[in-house]
């Protein structure tokens, strides 16, 4: 069982503030620490976080760099009761092994990560599982012609690199998915011994579906949002977070066709939790916690709305 919060310690780790990342990825990035540690902060804990030079308003600052950043980790993790890292999906798992061998890891396990993290493989185990996973095209494979695909890299992030291109051969690293009409969505929950989902988000995905080869981007989201079959997109989740093993908060990525489509799944925190974050009770910190103890989360309290553009975030 964890310890009381008072004297507890809590270490996050994000990986663009982490390393000095620039662009939209330090603005997303830092959106979310601040969003975590004032919410830890906020119930007592003693948080820490790592940085190579942004700060934020709460917590103690940890000095860190591209270069030092598993060996900061490895140091500052046995100081701590507990611990939650936030990087691209190709490094998370290697930076959550860290933490697991030193103390409490609040999110998905290593093994869970590296699943999720590789596309081809991610797909293949739901699909198996019954769950709808659009058709995903390895490297070599090409696509029907005139037919649009979602290329993306294999173990990439987020919408990084991802085009809409028609009839592909897909190239070394990459998959390449059959592009399905209709809503964009993500579903956020806390996984677990006993998952319960937080919100269903609407993304605000750029995208020119008459354009071969037009890059797609993420530009924001809309929280919460109804979309007339929550029960099922909550059933869905709730069952892909199972089949993976997903524990702590992740964000589960779902077309909205005929039926729900399972086209990504982000095992850690998404940017959607900045808005969540706001619209949620109880907190997102007690609900990391009360989920890693295995004790049984709350349901959740929707209390309003949030919409952000991802560029707007400081």
């Amino acid at each position: 069982m964890i310890e009381s919060h008072h004297s507890m310690k809590i270490l996050i780790s994000e990986y663009a503030v982490s390393t000095g990342l620039g662009g939209t990825f330090l603005l997303e990035g830092r959106a979310m620490l601040r969003s975590l540690v004032s919410s830890f902060s906020g119930m007592g804990y003693d948080v820490r976080y790592t940085t190579a030079g942004a700060s934020i308003d709460h917590g103690t600052a940890v000095s860190s760099n591209e270069s030092d950043l598993g060996m900061v980790l490895e140091r500052e993790s046995r100081k701590v009761d507990a611990a939650l890292v936030i990087a691209p999906d190709d490094l998370l798992a290697e930076l959550t092994a860290i933490i697991e061998d030193n103390t409490l890891n609040l999110g998905c396990s290593a093994e869970t990560i590296a699943l999720c993290a590789d596309k081809l493989e991610c797909s293949r185990v739901l699909g198996l599982a019954g769950i709808d996973v659009p058709l995903c095209l390895d490297e070599g494979q090409q696509g029907y012609p005139d037919t649009p695909y979602v290329v993306k890299p294999r173990y990439g992030c987020a919408s990084e690199d991802t085009r809409l291109c028609y009839g592909p051969t897909v190239e070394k690293g990459y998959v390449a998915t059959e592009y399905i009409e209709g809503e964009h969505v993500s579903v956020s929950l806390m996984g677990g011994d006993h998952p319960v989902v937080l919100t269903i988000n609407k993304q605000l995905i750029d995208i020119d579906v008459a354009v071969d080869n037009s890059p797609i981007g993420y530009m924001g989201s809309i929280i919460p949002y109804r979309t007339g079959m929550d029960d099922v997109l909550h059933d869905t989740a709730m069952e892909t977070s199972r089949i993976l093993g997903c524990r702590g908060y992740i964000g589960i990525d779902i077309i909205v066709g005929d039926h729900p489509y399972v086209i990504d799944v982000n095992p850690r925190p998404t940017t959607s939790l900045v808005g969540i974050c706001k619209v949620i009770r109880p907190s997102i910190a007690e609900l990391l916690i009360r989920s890693r103890s295995g004790e049984t989360v709350p349901s959740v309290e929707i209390t309003g709305s949030y919409s952000f553009n991802k560029e707007e975030l400081t």
